[in-house]
């Protein structure tokens, strides 16, 4: 998928992948249309919706990680963003456009941490580890046969301690 294509929850999506340093989880709400992280960002937690690619609030956190930036919008043929940037921790100079000067910027900044093209969006909750995202699921024990469920028998009875 192009990050020049990227809206939305996958915009979210890509931009909470792409703050490492600070989201720890995603999941997603809203039967899948939210993204939501759990993470710490220079003492502030931030436990909930991320919503970045229509809130200013969420941008902020990338904005914040800008050490160059360069913003332009030409109203020519509708609108469009065009954005220039450096971010810490990126690899390059890179470019974003959009339909607004925070879609440009989202843009820019995953563009900066994973290049030109993303994969698709695990739909799934995952705990980043660094760049990479690993599925979270809930850890199932295999059956213990001392556990083997006797609904008539041993009611009660507390028997002694193991020795």
């Amino acid at each position: 998928m192009n990050v020049a294509d990227l809206t939305d929850v996958a915009l979210d999506y890509w931009v909470a992948r792409s703050l490492h340093d600070f989201v720890r989880e995603i999941h997603f709400t809203d039967s899948g249309r939210t993204v939501a992280i759990r993470g710490t960002d220079r003492g502030r937690p931030w436990d909930g919706r991320f919503t970045p690619s229509t809130s200013w609030e969420a941008a902020a956190v990338v904005l914040e990680r800008a050490q160059r930036l360069e913003l332009k919008e030409e109203r020519a043929h509708g609108v469009d963003a065009h954005c220039v940037a450096e971010f810490a921790g990126g690899h390059r100079t890179v470019e974003g456009r959009g339909e607004s000067l925070r879609v440009a910027l989202l843009r820019a900044f995953v563009a900066s941490r994973f290049g030109d093209t993303v994969d698709g969006i695990l739909r799934q909750s995952q705990a980043l580890v660094g760049v990479r995202a690993e599925a979270i699921g809930e850890q199932s024990a295999p059956p213990s046969v001392e556990d083997v469920p006797t609904p008539n028998g041993r009611i009660g009875d507390i028997q002694s301690a193991p020795r």
